[in-house]
């Protein structure tokens, strides 16, 4: 937590798909950092410590964001992570979900109401 909100940080090389999670979440008074890449999402992880991570599959490289997961979760397996995919079913044929430990799976395009409602159940269930 920052300033008494909820920490989010959105990693995606998408710059479309990072404004348009910064305006849904800072809709709800989340304060959002945001990285456009594996390299700078790990080092925003441990600059901010985030109470939540959301993280695209399919950055610079095809497996780039499974790998930042099991980097971070090296760190801090405490916080939760949820992989953006516009992949579909092929995300469950590509990657172990079970096995990375993930909180859950958003679908691009994004639901804005899906997403908050789920980001809300889980921060308070985190809550101290």
């Amino acid at each position: 937590m920052k300033d008494g909100k909820y920490v989010i940080l959105c990693i995606d090389d998408d710059p479309d798909v990072l404004v348009s999670l910064i305006i849904v979440l800072e809709s709800r008074s989340y304060v959002v950092v945001t990285a456009p890449d594996a390299k700078q999402g790990l080092q925003a992880f441990k600059d901010s410590r985030p109470d939540i991570i959301i993280v695209d599959l399919m950055m610079e490289e095809i497996d780039a964001g499974t790998r930042l997961v099991k980097e971070i979760q090296a760190i801090d397996k405490q916080v939760p992570i949820y992989m953006l995919s516009s992949t579909g079913d092929y995300l469950h044929g590509s990657v172990d979900i079970a096995s990375l430990g993930l909180a859950g799976v958003f679908q691009k395009p994004l639901n804005s109401n899906t997403l908050l409602g789920l980001l809300q159940a889980k921060l308070k269930k985190t809550s101290p």
